[in-house]
């Protein structure tokens, strides 16, 4: 069976995702202490960069989803990885559970298995 490239980069996204969403939190917060010292308004657009890549995850694992379905590969890992990019989008309190999701929809992307109604030769 043969890895499609989009698997490949939406898993790799995944990565970069559960790193980003691991870290928004800290950031975010310090960002907002910073802003109630100095007087600005960083904060908003320090949310909107974890925000803009959960955003890229959800349309990657959905055009990973259509041609894996194509395919005849299991499509758990781009379901799993648009459940996850969809809670921290919904919210970045959600970020925990979003990074679990994350992790396993991953692993489900790179194992590339063929799906359950596939014929094999």
């Amino acid at each position: 069976m043969k890895n499609l490239k989009i698997n490949i980069w939406t898993g790799i996204l995944g990565i970069i995702n559960c790193v980003l969403f691991a870290i928004s939190w800290p950031v975010i917060f310090s960002t907002a202490a910073s802003d109630a010292f100095t007087g600005t308004n960083l904060t908003s657009g320090t949310g909107s960069f974890f925000y803009f890549f959960a955003a890229i995850g959800v349309v990657l694992n959905i055009i990973a989803l259509l041609k894996s379905r194509k395919a005849n590969i299991s499509i758990v890992g781009p379901v799993l990885g648009i459940i996850g990019n969809a809670l921290f989008v919904f919210t970045a309190s959600m970020a925990f559970p979003a990074i679990v999701v994350l992790i396993i929809g991953t692993v489900f992307i790179f194992l590339n298995h063929p799906s359950k109604n596939s014929v094999q030769n």
